[in-house]
């Protein structure tokens, strides 16, 4: 691994936290040993940038490869969903990775889902136990591609694509991740949450860093591996809205699953029932489902 731009951030910390989650999760999670191809063969670290997933296509085109990294300790024009601008102040995680996958249109939204479940489960299956209690960080995820944390925004994916002849060929993922930096009402930061719990299970930027990096590598190998098949019913289990109700086109009906094309199934139930024989038998069991694409509805938060 190779650095460029050190501002202070400890490198020895971070290699050895994402050592220390490969070693830990490649063998939790049955897949093979991370590709030589994604072993972070350039890792940027800048103070200040304008995106990092604008300097991770400006990378690319000078030839860089899959698995380069680029991480800053604060943004100034740094994105996030449905076109708006992620807030970057210092203090927390801003960092993007480039990919060569090799996918349809169609798919796309894979990408997002596995590498968001990655992050997530990388979070959540550290060893040890927050302090005082049999649990470890409860973190969820949030239809796409947010993470959660007692409901609360801790973070989020924007995955940008380029295309050749009509497949996916590269991208750039960027991920936000609240450390110690000030949040909104409907945000929460990391350091303040482990902290209030007395545990140390992540004490640094750096580990964080190293963490959410192995994560989003897990997620793509185990997509890549496995298929997204092999990861919706765990994604399924850390969905943060699943069996709530939600409110589509003045209706109300409760979110209970994902397709393939991470599509979000909503079941309504008929009012009242309607019969189902000549006999004038009613089922309560009488319902319909549609199918949300990605972008169409945003999930609130504290809900």
């Amino acid at each position: 691994m190779d650095t460029t731009g050190n501002p202070g951030f400890n490198w020895q910390q971070f290699e050895t936290a994402y050592r220390k989650a490969q070693l830990c999760l490649a063998e939790t999670f049955h897949i093979a040993e991370i590709p030589g191809e994604l072993t972070v063969p350039a890792m940027h670290i800048f103070d200040t940038v304008a995106s990092t997933n604008q300097v991770a296509w400006e990378l690319l085109e000078q030839g860089a490869e899959a698995g380069t990294c680029v991480l800053a300790i604060q943004q100034t024009a740094g994105k996030g969903q449905w076109g708006r601008q992620w807030s970057s102040p210092v203090g927390g995680l801003y960092l993007s990775l480039l990919l060569t996958p090799d996918l349809t249109i169609e798919n796309a939204a894979q990408l997002t889902l596995s590498l968001v479940w990655g992050v997530a489960h990388c979070l959540r299956s550290l060893p040890g136990k927050l302090r005082g209690t049999d649990e470890q960080i409860p973190v969820q995820v949030k239809w796409l591609n947010d993470l959660v944390l007692e409901r609360r925004k801790l973070g989020g994916i924007l995955t940008e694509t380029r295309l050749s002849q009509g497949r996916i060929t590269s991208a750039v993922v960027g991920v936000g991740v609240n450390w110690a930096n000030p949040v909104p009402p409907t945000g929460i930061s990391l350091r303040p949450y482990l902290e209030l719990q007395q545990s140390t299970l992540i004490d640094s930027l750096e580990m964080l860093a190293g963490l959410t990096l192995h994560g989003l590598m897990l997620g793509y190998q185990c997509w890549r591996q496995k298929g997204i098949e092999g990861l919706l019913p765990s994604y399924l289990e850390m969905l943060a809205h699943r069996d709530r109700p939600i409110r589509v086109d003045g209706r109300t009906g409760t979110i209970v699953g994902i397709t393939p094309q991470a599509e979000l199934r909503v079941r309504f139930h008929s009012e009242p029932p309607q019969p189902i024989n000549p006999s004038g038998i009613s089922s309560a069991d009488a319902s319909v489902e549609v199918l949300l694409k990605p972008g169409t509805i945003s999930l609130g938060y504290g809900e």
